[in-house]
């Protein structure tokens, strides 16, 4: 159901930015041109274009709000800590004291001898 809706999500950005790029530009924004000769106190009726950007931007905002309230559901009592898995230390895994293994925390040692590169040390 996620991913169905996440494919919505995506067409449906996907339409809103076509339908404002095709829009006619009206002036005024950043000084740039357009026309409207003092048509700021005007009110023009709303086209098909406009209309079509209303209704992809409420249906954009409605499948945004049910994707965060199906994931929400999804994750309840959950946490990022307890999905990862095995690796690292932390200050768990570490002395009684509540200090981290810092040992824990080095790459492993390469078995090349003298060929291995240097890697610097933190003295």
């Amino acid at each position: 159901m996620e991913n169905v809706l996440l494919i919505v999500l995506l067409l449906l950005a996907l339409a809103l930015i076509g339908v404002v790029l095709l829009q006619r530009s009206e002036g005024g924004g950043l000084g740039m041109g357009g026309g409207g000769g003092g048509a700021m106190s005007q009110r023009s009726g709303a086209t098909a274009m406009t209309k079509l950007t209303w209704v992809f931007g409420v249906a954009f905002m409605a499948v945004s709000l049910t994707l965060t309230i199906i994931s929400a559901q999804n994750a309840e009592g959950t946490s990022v800590m307890d999905r990862i898995g095995g690796g690292g230390a932390t200050a768990s895994q570490g002395a009684d004291d509540g200090e981290i293994d810092a040992d824990a925390l080095l790459p492993p040692p390469t078995a090349g001898g003298e060929d291995a590169p240097l890697v610097p040390r933190a003295d």
